[in-house]
């Protein structure tokens, strides 16, 4: 590939990451506001009084956070993928995304897919190894970066749905090795080079 053509590709790459944040800054806005208006109710001798306008500045200080909220859970998702399964092709980089939603539905790891990836990353409970043991500080190796980047958009756009291939897992390990949590939980199927289990133990690492 020529390398006009490749940074032709990673720049619609990037283009419909910007746009698919913009559509949703601006739809989450605009419910915002919907949600939190109350009309006024006027006494009748009272003189009417105006009905508060939310100004530009303050739309757009909510679309820039909505915005920066959207950006933070693409790449959270993008980061999962890369350093758990980078080499394990889109079928296990998909498997992994399948395990942050299912933690993220039970509501036992956190609310959001940031939060399920970063949790105890301040600490040794740390669910995902690569948040605590420096990995995230080397460089990435950047055309696998940027295939992580572009399946997490198309998950989030729904380009590419999920089809539970794990079987409900929360957890996952390497086959390389056997963490003591694993026959506490039950084993739904191995993908690549990962084997996957669903079960109730709330805090394992998984790689």
């Amino acid at each position: 590939m020529s390398p006009k053509k490749h940074d032709a590709i990673a720049r619609s790459d990037r283009m419909l990451i910007a746009a698919l944040a913009i559509i949703l800054a601006t739809a989450s806005a605009a419910i915002g506001s919907a949600m939190t208006y109350h009309p006024v109710v006027h006494v009748a001798a009272a003189a009417p009084k105006p009905v508060p306008v939310a100004t530009e500045p303050a739309v757009k200080s909510a679309q820039d956070l909505v915005l920066t909220q959207l950006l933070a859970e693409h790449r959270c998702l993008a980061e999962v993928m890369y350093y758990e399964a980078r080499g394990e092709g889109r079928s296990g980089q998909q498997a992994i995304a399948e395990v942050v939603f299912h933690r993220m539905n039970t509501g036992n790891y956190g609310h959001s897919i940031c939060a399920v990836v970063y949790e105890g990353a301040a600490h040794q409970g740390c669910q995902f190894s690569f948040t605590c043991n420096g990995e995230v500080l080397r460089p990435k190796q950047m055309s696998a970066w940027r295939d992580a980047e572009k399946l997490a958009a198309q998950i989030l756009t729904g380009e590419v749905r999920l089809k539970n291939a794990t079987g409900g897992a929360t957890n996952f390990h390497a086959v390389s090795v056997s963490p003591d949590w694993a026959p506490t939980l039950e084993r739904t199927t191995q993908i690549g080079n990962h084997i996957f289990y669903r079960g109730g133990l709330l805090h394992s690492r998984d790689s």
